[in-house]
C-alpha cells in the first residue's frame, strides 16, 4: 500500500477508536477480569468469538483500563482495523511500514500495546507478530472471528506466545446491566426485584445477547447478523459453489437446536450429496462460533466421536429471529440459554444416555471429576415429566456419580430427596445470576 494512504489510514483508525474511551454507555464485560491480569504477561492475546458479539468494543474497555486503570499513556497505544475495505491492498511486508509510521506519530516511550481488529485477514501476519514478540517490548490484543486465527500453522510460529479467550454476546447479567438493573445476592428476596429480572428473562429468551440488538431492540439486526456469517465468513471465505445448500442446513440447524443430531440423518434429510460435506459444512458453523456441538460422555473416547452429537446456537436471540418452527419451544430454549451461560464459563460440557435409554441434558466434567448433572425442563408441575427427568438423573447418579444432581425450570424452585440422595430444582434466572 501506498505509505501516504497508510499514514491517513493509522489515523483515522485510531482518532475514531479512542474518541469513545469517555462514553459511559459501553457496558463492562465479564471477560474483562479475566483479561485483567494478563496486561502485565508477555504473550498475545487472541480474542475471538462469533461476528457482532462485541469484540472491538472489548479492546476498547481493554484499551480503556490500561489508560485510567494502569496509567499507561495514549501515545503507547496502537489501534489499526483490517476490516476497513480501504485494507484490500495490504501486505505482511506493509506491517514494517505501518510500524514506522506510528513511531514517527506517537513515540511511544516504554512498552506499547497493539490492538489490531481482524488481522487475519492478512496472509502471513503472524510472522510479523511474532518478530515483534521477539524484538520489541510490547503486548498484542487481536481480534477474530474465526478459529483460523489460531491455524495450526500459525500456533506453530506462535507456540508458547499466545493465550486465546472467546467472547461471546452478552450473558444475561451483562444484558441485566444494560437494561439498567444491578443486581445484589440479597435483592432476590424483594418482590419486585425478582418481578423485574423474571420480565426479563423473558425479554432476552427472545432478543439473545447480541450488544447491538439488545441495545436497539431492532431484531431486524440479527437476520443481518446471521446472512453476514453466512454469506462473509463462511460462503465467500471457501469459495463454496452451493450456498442453498449449506443456507439449508444452517437453517436446519437454527430450527432444531437442543437435540441429537446424527450426520447421515442431517444428509438424508437435505438430501445433501455426501456425509464429507455434511461435516465439512458444521465444521464451518463451529469454526465461525455459529454453532457449536456436544458429545456424548462415555469413558470411551472412540464411543464420544461416533455417537450423534447435540447442538447449540451462539445465541438464543438468532433462534427466534431466524428458526422455523410451529411454535415456541419453551424446554429447547432454556436449555440453549443454559449451553451459552455454561461454555462462557469454560464447563466441559456433555450429553448422556443410559443404557435404558434415559436421557440426561448436560454431564459436567472438571478433569476427570463429574461435578454436575443437569436436566432442563420448563416446568416440573406435571408429576409424569417430574418422575421422567428425576429417573434419568438418579440413573446417572448410579453410573457416574456426579457431585449435584439439578434440575433447571423456569421458574420451579425446591430440593428432592430420594433414597438419600438429594435433588435440586432451581429457576433458570437464579442459577443465570447465580452459578
Amino acid at each position: 500500500m501506498e505509505k501516504n494512504k497508510l499514514h491517513e489510514l493509522l489515523l483515522e483508525h485510531k482518532k475514531r477508536f479512542f474518541s469513545k474511551i469517555d462514553i459511559g454507555e459501553y457496558i463492562p464485560r465479564e471477560i474483562q477480569y479475566t483479561v485483567a491480569p494478563l496486561f502485565n504477561t508477555k504473550e498475545i492475546l487472541f480474542i475471538t468469538g462469533i461476528r457482532r458479539s462485541g469484540k472491538s468494543t472489548l479492546l476498547l474497555l481493554l484499551a480503556k483500563d490500561l489508560i485510567k486503570q494502569y496509567n499507561v499513556p495514549i501515545h503507547n497505544l496502537f489501534y489499526f482495523n483490517f476490516e476497513d475495505e480501504r485494507c484490500v491492498d495490504f501486505t505482511i511486508s506493509d506491517f514494517s511500514v505501518l510500524y514506522e509510521l506510528y513511531l514517527e506519530l506517537e513515540n511511544p516511550i516504554g512498552k506499547k500495546y497493539f490492538f489490531i481488529d481482524e488481522i487475519q485477514s492478512i496472509p502471513g501476519w503472524e510472522r510479523w507478530v511474532n518478530r515483534m514478540y521477539e524484538n520489541e517490548d510490547c503486548k498484542f490484543f487481536i481480534t477474530g472471528s474465526n478459529t483460523s486465527l489460531l491455524s495450526s500453522d500459525i500456533s506453530t510460529t506462535l507456540t508458547g506466545r499466545n493465550i486465546q479467550i472467546v467472547n461471546y454476546p452478552f450473558s444475561f447479567k451483562e444484558f441485566l446491566k444494560c437494561k439498567n438493573v444491578h443486581i445484589n445476592d440479597n435483592d432476590v428476596y424483594i418482590t419486585e426485584t425478582r418481578a423485574t429480572i423474571k420480565h426479563l428473562l423473558h425479554e432476552y429468551m427472545q432478543i439473545g445477547g447480541f450488544p447491538e440488538a439488545v441495545k436497539t431492540g431492532n431484531t431486524i439486526l440479527l437476520e443481518n447478523y446471521f446472512r453476514d456469517i453466512l454469506y462473509s465468513d463462511i460462503i465467500a471465505r471457501h469459495k463454496i459453489r452451493n450456498s442453498k445448500e449449506i443456507r439449508e442446513l444452517a437453517l436446519y440447524c437454527i430450527s432444531n437446536i437442543a437435540t441429537i443430531q446424527s450426520f447421515n440423518a442431517i444428509k438424508k434429510f437435505l438430501k445433501i450429496k455426501s456425509i464429507t460435506s455434511v461435516k465439512k459444512y458444521l465444521q464451518y458453523f463451529e469454526d465461525v462460533y455459529l454453532f457449536y456441538f456436544i458429545n456424548l460422555f462415555d469413558y470411551s473416547v472412540k464411543r464420544q466421536i461416533y455417537n450423534p452429537s447435540k447442538l447449540y446456537i451462539a445465541d438464543i436471540g438468532l433462534y427466534n429471529a431466524i428458526g422455523f418452527k410451529y411454535s415456541q419451544n419453551i424446554g429447547h430454549s432454556i436449555e440453549n440459554i443454559l449451553f451459552n451461560h455454561l461454555i462462557r464459563g469454560g464447563k466441559d460440557i456433555f450429553y448422556w444416555k443410559s443404557k435404558n435409554g434415559l436421557e440426561v441434558d448436560y454431564i459436567i466434567r472438571q478433569g476427570y471429576t463429574i461435578t454436575d448433572s443437569i436436566q432442563v425442563t420448563a416446568t416440573i408441575e406435571n408429576p409424569v415429566v417430574k418422575d421422567r427427568e428425576i429417573r434419568a438423573l438418579l440413573s446417572a447418579k448410579n453410573e457416574l456419580n456426579p457431585h449435584n444432581l439439578i434440575i433447571i425450570t423456569m421458574d420451579d424452585e425446591q430440593t428432592c430427596t430420594i433414597d438419600n440422595t438429594t435433588i435440586s430444582v432451581i429457576p433458570l434466572w437464579k442459577w443465570l445470576l447465580f452459578h
